[in-house]
């Protein structure tokens, strides 16, 4: 985040990093380094932007130690795009290249370090929401709503990822392992995130695109009556359509200013980096590099050739910008950093490719576009509704589809599944999306089947609870089936 980092550093490491172990909660000396620290206003918004500090996460740069380094969404491509049909990585070694090929373990670091980065999180929101009555008191309801947009934004991806998780809604003392480990069932998790945005939504407007907003809750609830088990699409649909009446959201005319021109119309929530400093950057645009290796490992999440194909057959003016062909991998072409010229041979990538800026995209509007479609749609086969079609329309037109002689008279739920695929691929919605829609294991069966990963079975759609939270709970927190 750009924003008053290093005023907070040392009170939020004291806060929040103090503790090896019980990352979900402080130590003792901790609790008094908190009664000390939040006693005004300035210090709850100090501790507000430390939650999006963590959601940030740590850069390589900063910390190499992969196994404790809590990198936020920095690692995110791994638990999702990677387990798709998109992506995979250009080598076999290492724990990272075991997510494509579904041979995961309760040992994976990676994993271990998300599931971590996303308590941390919640256990930071946890925090201001006990301390934020010595705010003042007309900003007590909006520093509550932005901590429970965080903390419900941290369960939304927890339990889509691992399913029934423990649920920790305020501090609680080390000791309490009942609280902090036992795992809850995903439709109580999935009654609190919706209480969360719903809070977020009554009490904050839109004036962020890098902090918390009305919009992005909506957006984000809308996104949750798709996912969760009962499908509550007409309130999905009457969130989506209260976005776009709105007016305060529209898409960019260019789509490659999506991504290179930063916090625009169309963004509705990204986490911010800032190229160069080693404190606020990111590393995974280089990790994306593969024929020109630019990041510490050798291309993580290069194009499957499928996913190429789809591009060729409906990606339009966006194949540019998603991707680039070069001598050894087609790659990855939207998160290239800052000074990136691939028009020269070699192509160059700045001064500082492992130090990026470029934003990570949580919520932008052509998403918003198709998951209205999808809640018209309703889980059904096709819709010839109008609506849907407008919203549907939007996103191709920009793609350079012609508005009148492309408009197809009905759309199906694969249309929106194939749309999705290309406008928001490597922005880590395909695997989310083959869950919601509920094709998940069809789809990822036949591309094992295809790329000979023989370890993929329905279970891997979960993955593993990390074995290091298995063993500090001393068995009270249960595996995921399937995993050892």
């Amino acid at each position: 985040m750009k924003y008053t980092k290093y005023i907070i550093l040392v009170v939020i490491g004291l806060l929040f990093n103090s503790c090896d172990d019980e990352f979900l909660n402080p130590l003792p000396d901790s609790a008094i380094v908190l009664d000390a620290f939040f006693a005004s206003d300035e210090d709850v918004l100090a501790g507000i932007i430390g939650i999006y500090d963590a959601l940030q996460g740590t850069s390589v740069t900063a910390q190499t130690n992969s196994m404790r380094a809590n990198r936020g969404v920095q690692f995110e491509f791994m638990v999702t795009e990677l387990r798709t049909d998109n992506t995979r990585t250009a080598t076999l070694e290492g724990t990272r290249a075991d997510f494509h090929r579904y041979r995961t373990d309760a040992d994976n670091i990676q994993s271990e370090d998300y599931y971590q980065s996303m308590y941390d999180i919640i256990f930071r929101a946890n925090n201001i929401l006990n301390y934020v009555e010595v705010a003042d008191k007309g900003n007590i309801d909006a520093y509550t709503a932005e901590a429970k947009f965080l903390r419900a934004y941290a369960y939304f991806n927890l339990v889509r990822l691992y399913g029934d998780v423990p649920l920790i809604t305020r501090v609680a003392a080390p000791t309490d392992n009942e609280l902090l480990f036992t795992r809850v069932a995903s439709a109580t998790i999935y009654e609190q995130i919706i209480a969360d945005f719903q809070e977020a939504i009554d009490n904050l407007d839109n004036s962020h695109k890098s902090r918390a907003s009305k919009g992005a809750a909506q957006g984000l609830l809308a996104k949750v009556y798709l996912t969760e088990g009962a499908r509550n699409y007409p309130a999905a649909e009457q969130l989506l359509n209260d976005i776009i009446t709105s007016g305060d959201f529209t898409l960019e005319e260019d789509f490659n200013d999506v991504f290179y021109n930063e916090l625009n119309d169309e963004i509705m929530f990204a986490v911010q980096y800032d190229q160069g400093n080693v404190l606020e950057s990111q590393g995974y645009s280089a990790e994306f590099t593969a024929t020109y290796r630019q990041g510490r490992q050798d291309g993580l999440n290069i194009l499957n050739d499928n996913l190429v194909a789809a591009f060729n057959a409906r990606g339009g003016n966006r194949n540019e910008t998603s991707f680039i062909v070069l001598p050894r991998f087609t790659e990855i072409a939207k998160f290239l950093p800052e000074g990136t010229d691939l028009s020269v041979s070699p192509p160059t990538y700045g001064t500082a490719p492992q130090q990026a800026g470029n934003d990570f995209i949580v919520l932008r509007y052509a998403d918003v576009l198709l998951m209205h479609a999808e809640a018209v749609l309703a889980g059904g086969g096709q819709t010839a509704n109008t609506a849907a079609i407008d919203s549907y329309m939007k996103v191709r037109a920009r793609a350079g589809f012609d508005p009148v002689a492309d408009r197809p008279t009905s759309i199906s739920k694969q249309d929106i599944l194939d749309e999705r695929r290309v406008e928001l691929a490597f922005e880590n919605q395909r695997f989310f999306d083959l869950q919601r829609f509920g094709v998940a294991d069809e789809v990822l069966s036949a591309h094992a089947a295809d790329m000979g990963y023989s370890e993929y079975n329905p279970r891997k759609l979960l993955l593993p609870i990390p074995n290091r939270e298995i063993n500090l709970s001393d068995g009270l927190l249960t595996q995921n089936p399937g995993y050892n």
